[in-house]
């Protein structure tokens, strides 16, 4: 969501005392405090929100009273790293229970977490400041930020707010036959009157929930995203990037920016050992330099997994094409396989990595590299043969945004969401896979890098 955030003001406060929240939720940026969901009220700064914290990636909840003083606070012992999962958390509160501990339930994948560093539960039949409205019973309902502050990067999905009920996970969430905690697209419940029931299968603000609680985007733009609980996609890997410069992630991690000093600027979350994928990237804008040699977005796979002590391009098994067109494999020149002309801002590179035959191409604007420096091929037919995955360091390939050799860049990508950051792609292409959606034509046998993707 990165700057984009909802916001909804009740016309009347709620039961303040009994409700359930239930969301799915995917991290982007890790370290800083991100809401994915509060009420504010400006003018006494009373609140209540949830929130990730900076630095340490323990999650919260917090409210105060009806006087703004504080009567529910737990800390997670737990942190919330992995960027490449969905998480479901579910908040089951009744203040009316006679056990403290049994007023307040946090549920993630289903399963209750007991472990908490701060551990303060409210009286019993207290009202809270969740469920609210302006003024001193409450504020402006925020999702994905406070009071326009702390926004939440990262996708969000299937958002449940139920007034008068508290409901555990069963409700929302169950497992399949192999032990995976799933999502209930539907579930059973009543939602009381401020209840809602948005962001279902898709980025509709609109409640589903029956009551008419449709929300606004306050600021930013709500993208779609093909990512969901049953069909993760790539992004990048924010615990994996150089310890030289500062590369740092939005738009959930799909794009990257770096500074001239960052050797490497990021991996893809998911790996590859055998199939046949497809991605593309786009240039945003590149910092100093008279040319285009720097820049190596979209250009490669890497099977190093310590990139904080090992940097492409030098690291054997790395495979990349800089801007000029010359490929790399690790610090060995290849030769200009393709085009430099029209490699520029908000062009689009594509990559095809074939791991059933060992072997990578690159493409620009629609065209494949002819292997003797320039694109124009309709198909991918000139190739780089690569090392077999299961002889390398990791056992994996993965997809990297390479180097910047002294010139920092920004540069989106699209693993398959249909986007290049908040930008759509302008007409989708062919894609008989039925998995992602991307600028251009999908090479015939190739997929997005996700789950779906991988057990193809």
């Amino acid at each position: 969501m990165a700057s984009t955030y909802l916001e909804k003001t009740f016309a009347s406060a709620g039961n303040r005392k009994t409700m359930t929240f239930s969301f799915w939720i995917k991290r982007g940026n890790l370290s800083t405090a991100q809401y994915p969901m509060s009420i504010l009220d400006s003018g006494t700064g009373f609140q209540a929100d949830m929130r990730f914290a900076a630095t340490t990636d323990v999650f919260r909840m917090y409210a105060t009273d009806t006087s703004g003083t504080p009567v529910l606070h737990l800390i997670t012992d737990r942190v919330f790293r992995d960027t490449n999962a969905w998480y479901h958390i579910v908040w089951e509160i009744d203040t009316t229970q006679a056990t403290a501990s049994d007023r307040v339930k946090l549920y993630v994948n289903g399963v209750r977490e007991t472990s908490f560093s701060t551990e303060t539960y409210p009286a019993q039949n207290i009202d809270l400041r969740w469920n609210g409205t302006s003024g001193s019973t409450g504020g402006v309902t925020n999702i994905g930020a406070i009071n326009a502050g702390g926004n939440f990067d990262g996708s969000m999905s299937h958002i449940h707010f139920i007034d008068g009920i508290a409901y555990d996970a069963s409700y929302f969430g169950e497992t399949d036959a192999n032990g995976v905690w799933k999502i209930k697209t539907s579930p059973s419940v009543t939602y009381g009157t401020n209840g809602f029931f948005i962001l279902k299968d898709g980025n509709s603000v609109t409640d589903q929930s029956g009551n008419g609680n449709n929300f606004t985007v306050a600021s930013g733009t709500l993208t779609n995203t093909e990512d969901s609980p049953s069909n993760v996609f790539a992004t990048f890997n924010a615990l994996a990037k150089s310890s030289t410069g500062t590369a740092t992630y939005s738009n959930g991690n799909t794009t990257v920016t770096t500074d001239d000093a960052c050797l490497f600027g990021g991996m893809s979350t998911l790996g590859m050992t055998a199939g046949k994928y497809y991605a593309e990237a786009k240039r945003i804008s590149q910092n100093s330099g008279t040319s285009d040699d720097g820049f190596r977005i979209s250009f490669g796979v890497t099977n190093v997994i310590n990139h904080s002590t090992n940097s492409p391009p030098t690291t054997s098994g790395n495979y990349i094409m800089i801007g000029n067109g010359t490929v790399y494999n690790g610090g060995t020149d290849l030769g200009i396989l393709g085009g430099s002309a029209n490699i520029s801002d908000n062009g689009v590179q594509q990559i095809a990595l074939d791991l059933d035959n060992n072997r990578i191409t690159w493409g620009f604007n629609g065209q494949w590299m002819n292997g003797s420096g320039a694109y124009n091929q309709s198909s991918p037919s000139n190739w780089v043969t690569i090392t077999d995955p299961d002889s390398t360091e990791a056992g994996y390939f993965f997809l990297t945004s390479d180097g910047s050799n002294g010139r920092g860049y920004t540069a989106s990508w699209n693993f398959g969401n249909g986007y290049f950051g908040t930008t759509a792609v302008a007409s989708a292409g062919t894609n008989a896979s039925g998995n992602g959606i991307f600028e251009y034509d999908v090479p015939t046998g190739y997929t997005a890098l996700s789950t779906k993707g991988l057990n193809t």
